[in-house]
């Protein structure tokens, strides 16, 4: 027996544990042969199809989610149009819901799972052409040979924590920036919109186990690791045990999944004391108004959210990201601007705002008529509209999406950006005005681009911010001959008898340049630049004043 697996992944940088999960348990089974044909769903449809081809599999496999669904099906249907023979399985989070449809649009698909696979893909391989017996396969969704729909539920690991750990497969992808690694499967909270909301009962991994797999990971090199955890701080103390564990890796990055709203005393603590960069944190927030997360089944008191959320993203020995999603019903337009600006107040690390995506097996996707919901029938399913915000207002949020993530999320304008926003509540309204007069809003920008906007802007609306933007564009080593660096003095600059050093050490070897606060004045800041090295950005800051 042959199996081909199509790894599709949306970039270079992803990687899906499916197959190294599947294979890790089955690895000793001489009788399967198996290979593996990896790429992006940027790639050209037939150079994967020839690749693939030219194995003959009697199995094609393959995971389907949101953002290679379409890619894939094309190139599993060519497949199949070549190999009729071949038996053809899809799994993955797309198939979470109701799958007849799927399958009667899609006949050249023999059969998909539901769930969870360790255990039932390994039962399924053992009557694979045996279709009758298909019946008894936890997880498979199939039409018999009368046509009939047959539908087996949803497949469950019970002993997760019994099982081979996809490390120890020969198809684990070590080669990519980050790994991910699951320390618990389920989740306690009941999120409507979330795949992650059903799956009970938690199960969990042993510190110990955890501990080896760390190991593992550490040998081949690792410096990023994703854990898998959506209720890392569920439990208090196992979340302690977590982060002493970590610790005995700090040359590695863990990123983790964190409630805000069920921060005890004694994790604040724990997390005080972790060494600079060691945790990045994503603490799920979604929205900030009460209905909002009532109407989510989102678990966890608000008041408690946002105050966890202050404390971590006031913490200075880690950066914590906050997301929104536009589209979640009850949630309008103007709130999520006041929301965004709260989160600024915070000093969120990050502020990533998301469209909702309506994901198969999703309660939310099953209520969307009764909650008012109107949204995509294909990949990635957004929200198109909902009784709270228009079409247009969907668009202007992710408009604003993509503003944060070129200005805010971007660490050389992040700090000028923020004050603007706190310093005027209109401000992101007004500026993302202005981006889409000048029609830039859609358009990739460069670094420096970006700069040249907000100093521009800033120029125009905000000159009293005028100065701020010379200070981050000079600080971002941009090029001192450009508009924001115009009144930069750069000729023959002698340090002054006084100044008030902001960071790094003056020697006479440095290369200064002066930036005044006005035509007539020596008050202002100095930047001193290595002149021995190719290095753009200043080494030395220091303040002048009157």
């Amino acid at each position: 027996m042959k199996i081909l697996w199509i790894d599709l992944n949306s970039s270079y940088a992803h990687s899906s544990l499916a197959l190294p999960a599947l294979h890790a348990q089955i690895a000793d089974d001489s009788s399967i042969e198996w290979a593996i044909v990896s790429a992006t769903i940027n790639e050209n449809t037939g150079t994967v199809v020839d690749e693939a081809y030219r194995h003959k599999p009697d199995i094609l496999a393959a995971t389907t989610w949101l953002f290679n669904h379409e890619q894939l099906l094309h190139i599993v249907s060519r497949l199949k149009a070549l190999l009729p023979e071949t038996c053809l399985i899809l799994g993955g989070p797309e198939f979470l819901g109701d799958n007849e449809f799927f399958l009667r649009k899609n006949p050249f698909i023999n059969c998909v799972f539901r769930g969870e696979g360790e255990e039932a893909f390994p039962q399924w391989l053992a009557c694979w052409n045996h279709p009758e017996q298909w019946k008894d396969i936890p997880g498979l969704c199939y039409l018999d040979a009368d046509k009939q729909y047959k539908d087996n539920g949803i497949a469950r690991v019970l002993n997760f924590s019994g099982l081979i750990p996809p490390e120890k497969s020969c198809f684990f992808n070590w080669s990519k920036p980050f790994v991910q690694l699951e320390t618990t499967r389920g989740c306690f909270n009941t999120c409507a919109f979330c795949v992650s909301g059903g799956e009970k009962p938690i199960r969990t991994l042993s510190i110990d186990s955890i501990r080896q797999r760390l190991r593992i990971i550490h040998e081949h090199g690792i410096k990023n690791v994703r854990v898998l955890d959506r209720t890392f701080n569920y439990n208090a103390r196992r979340a302690k045990e977590l982060l002493q564990l970590f610790l005995e890796y700090p040359d590695i990055r863990f990123h983790l999944e964190i409630h805000p709203a069920l921060l005890s005393e004694e994790l604040k603590e724990e997390l005080k004391l972790l060494p600079q960069g060691l945790l990045h944190l994503e603490a799920g927030i979604q929205s900030l108004r009460e209905p909002v997360l009532e109407q989510s089944r989102r678990m966890g008191k608000l008041s408690d959210a946002l105050a966890g959320l202050k404390f971590l993203c006031s913490l200075p020995n880690m950066e914590t990201h906050a997301d929104l999603i536009a589209g979640l019903p009850l949630y309008h337009l103007n709130e999520i601007f006041e929301d965004v600006y709260t989160l600024a107040r915070y000093n969120a690390g990050e502020i990533q705002l998301e469209s909702l995506k309506l994901l198969p097996g999703t309660e939310m996707r099953r209520r969307a008529e009764e909650l008012g919901i109107r949204y995509s029938p294909f990949p990635p399913y957004e929200v198109l509209e909902t009784n709270e915000i228009s079409v247009g207002e969907l668009q202007t949020a992710r408009q604003l999406s993509r503003l944060l993530d070129v200005f805010y999320n971007t660490p050389a304008w992040q700090a000028l950006t923020r004050e603007l926003i706190l310093n005027d509540r209109t401000f992101l309204q007004r500026f993302l005005e202005h981006l889409i007069q000048i029609n830039l809003i859609d358009q990739p920008m460069s670094l420096e681009k970006r700069g040249l906007i907000l100093y521009e802007y800033c120029k125009l609306a905000y000159p009293e911010y005028q100065m701020q933007a010379s200070i981050a564009w000079i600080e971002a080593g941009m090029s001192l001959k450009k508009a924001p660096a115009e009144k930069v003095k750069t000729k023959h600059q002698v340090p002054p008898e006084r100044w008030e050093v902001i960071y790094g050490d003056y020697k006479d070897s440095l290369r200064l340049c002066f930036l005044p606060q006005d035509e007539n004045t020596k008050c202002g800041y100095w930047f001193g630049f290595e002149s021995e090295i190719q290095k753009t950005t200043p080494v030395f800051k220091a303040r002048t004043s009157g």
